[in-house]
């Protein structure tokens, strides 16, 4: 059973981070949305008027060189840090970035994998990373998101398109079952080298490419980590009808400001919503 002293330790830490105001957390109202096959989608609105998305890119405005010494949760073997992100929606969200400067749109090596492995074997939860500002991602500083979960939970809504492995439940979308896909993972026998074997070969499947031929992928994506298995999104932009969409959405969790057009969302629903931001 995993100890979770980093998901134990973020918790103290918020609290502390909350009280010196270095912590700025989304306050959001929540909704739910179904399908035409009975999946939900949880849909937050932001309450806050003032909350704007970042729209700055890249290291000039980077918030992790320096990271804030007050977010630190622990150090990662030699190359990288656990810290809390700043804006969360969930009290302890937290943030695996590099402690040196690595493109957010490159490709992940085996390092992140190591350090990824190595939070995994404390703390589980739903990881998630967006390669580049058009599949969601707000800084060009690589880093991945780790949203805790208990060991008996479903790490997200719709946990059922990727455990499958052959995505049955998205029999309502083509669109979406040619721009995702997924694998199981056996993680108790899995090491930090399996884990990047398996992110490789379903990077090369869904028309990404690979390490060996080009230096960035071909397509923004998304992944998607579970204790029990791996996805993978293929991207072609950020957003759709106010709507700023990242890996989340594609685990069933979408986010809404003043900006978003709710009428459309209801007339259409979420899927048609993730249809807009996949590649053609």
């Amino acid at each position: 059973m995993n100890q979770e002293n980093y998901w134990i330790k973020s918790l103290s830490l918020s609290k502390n981070a909350l009280e010196n105001s270095s912590l700025k957390p989304i306050n959001t109202n929540l909704e739910y949305l179904s399908t035409a096959t009975n999946l939900i989608f949880e849909y937050r609105r932001v309450s806050s008027i003032n909350f704007k998305f970042s729209t700055t890119f890249g290291p000039k405005e980077n918030p992790f060189r320096p990271w804030d010494k007050r977010l630190q949760i622990d150090t990662i073997g030699n190359n990288h840090i656990l810290i809390l992100n700043k804006y969360p929606v969930q009290i302890g969200h937290m943030l695996l970035i590099t402690r040196k400067w690595y493109p957010q749109d490159g490709w992940l090596n085996q390092t992140d994998w190591e350090a990824l492995k190595a939070v995994e074997k404390d703390t589980s939860g739903l990881w998630f990373f967006n390669s580049g500002p058009k599949a969601g991602a707000s800084q060009n500083h690589r880093h991945l998101q780790l949203l805790r979960r208990k060991i008996l939970d479903i790490s997200c809504p719709l946990e059922s398109w990727y455990e499958g492995n052959q995505n049955i439940n998205l029999c309502e979308s083509s669109l979406l079952r040619r721009n995702i896909c997924s694998a199981k993972r056996s993680i108790k026998n899995e090491t930090a080298y399996d884990l990047h074997n398996t992110y490789i070969r379903l990077c090369d499947r869904i028309g990404l490419g690979a390490p060996d031929d080009s230096t960035k992928p071909n397509y923004p994506y998304n992944l998607l980590i579970s204790p029990n298995w791996i996805g993978i999104i293929r991207r072609s932009k950020e957003y759709a009808y106010g709507f700023s969409l990242n890996a989340l959405a594609f685990a069933g969790y979408l986010l809404g400001t003043n900006k978003s057009n709710n009428d459309w969302l209801n007339k259409n629903g979420p899927i048609k919503l993730l249809e807009e931001v996949v590649a053609d």
